[in-house]
């Protein structure tokens, strides 16, 4: 009979596996951002995999994961080279129009019997022009709030630049130390985990394409209709449009509520009206037709599980968790349905041994084994 543990060595187990656990999760909360680093890497990686494999079909690896990253600087640069000039523009022109726009409000207002009325007990008209008025003259004060600004774009490049160069490292050799890893473990295993690890990437890089290919949709759709419209900064407004459509659930529609904003300095209310139809319109397509579709392709992701996916990734990660919380919902979707579908084969294993035991214990079947037949 085995000797029982005594209660001090009980204990003192115990106490060492909660003290370990709490010491795990400290040291996770200390490199919380090293490691989503990584984790964004890692989804990059994924999603730059598909065109280097392409390219290198035709050209050497190295050169064709070097194609693909200038390509991936190029990119943003532009964007930057489009937005940033008609948006400075826009803004010197919004200081000095602000006493314009202003007095234009003033007369709306006084040609309006209940707009008088408010504008009477609250005084809404008056603050208006008092900091239209005080607006240029706080340009200056706007100095230190661009150098904090400054010192944050520094540090989102250094973070960028980082990422970036770790995914360079994962596309060119992460296969590689993927089989290294599989190969450790029985063959069996090692060709299951890798047909999962190989769907899992196929869904994320499938999803990120269809991401980019609904906010380029979306963009596009945006200048078309403020070109139309006659709205200024339609470039600039349709680049922001595309990128916050790339936020899963909540993106177009805080995109669109931006644009209608910009919308009430320009033909209003005719502006603004188009706008919010055909951004009504617009997103009921996207969610219906387009985003669906999108959704399939990273396995069918349930409309409830990507909301939630959205919440916990922006509270822990921000933006960037936002971005990536759906194709890591679709790889946790991917990984539990192996995982399930191993259990159950498993079990249908073991079942399936008992009749062959049962056979042997009843011996031979006469329609099965001609020698055990007593006509033979």
């Amino acid at each position: 009979m085995r000797d029982q543990p005594s209660i001090p060595r009980v204990v003192l187990t115990i106490t060492l596996t909660v003290l370990a656990v709490l010491a795990s999760l400290v040291l996770l909360y200390l490199l919380r951002k090293p490691l989503s680093w990584i984790v964004i890497a890692g989804f990059i990686a994924i999603a730059l995999s598909g065109p280097v494999q392409v390219l290198s079909r035709r050209l050497p690896r190295g050169l064709a994961i070097t194609a693909v990253y200038l390509l991936l600087f190029l990119v943003p640069a532009l964007i930057l080279l489009v937005a940033i000039p008609p948006l400075v523009r826009g803004a010197s022109d919004l200081i000095d129009q602000a006493p314009e726009y202003a007095r234009q409000l003033q007369d709306w207002v006084e040609g309006n019997e209940r707009l008088r009325d408010l504008d009477r007990d609250f005084g809404i008209v008056d603050r208006i022009q008092e900091q239209a008025q005080a607006l240029p003259n706080r340009v200056g004060d706007a100095a230190s709030w661009l150098g904090n600004l400054g010192l944050g774009i520094v540090n989102s490049v250094f973070a960028a630049v980082t990422i970036l160069i770790l995914s360079v490292f994962l596309v060119a050799n992460g296969r590689r130390w993927i089989d290294a890893a599989l190969a450790m473990g029985p063959r069996d295993r090692a060709e299951r985990l890798g047909a999962v690890l190989d769907r899992m990437g196929g869904a994320v890089g499938a999803y990120l394409g269809g991401a980019l290919l609904q906010a380029a949709i979306a963009g596009v759709l945006t200048w078309v209709v403020l070109t139309i419209l006659g709205v200024p900064f339609a470039v600039p407004l349709a680049v922001l449009v595309a990128l916050f459509d790339l936020l899963p659930m909540v993106g177009a529609t805080i995109g669109a509520v931006l644009v209608g904003i910009i919308t009430l300095f320009g033909d209003f209310p005719t502006d603004t009206i188009v706008w919010v139809v055909w951004s009504i319109v617009y997103q009921q397509v996207e969610n219906t037709v387009i985003q669906p579709r999108i959704q399939n392709r990273a396995v069918g992701v349930h409309p409830f599980v990507v909301m939630v996916a959205v919440l916990f990734g922006g509270t822990l990660l921000g933006i960037p968790g936002a971005l990536l919380a759906v194709p890591v919902a679709a790889a946790v979707q991917i990984a539990f349905k192996a995982w399930w579908d191993w259990r159950h084969e498993d079990a249908d294993g073991g079942a399936g041994e008992r009749p062959a035991g049962d056979a042997l214990e009843r011996g031979p079947d006469p329609a099965t084994d001609p020698a055990a037949d007593p006509a033979g």
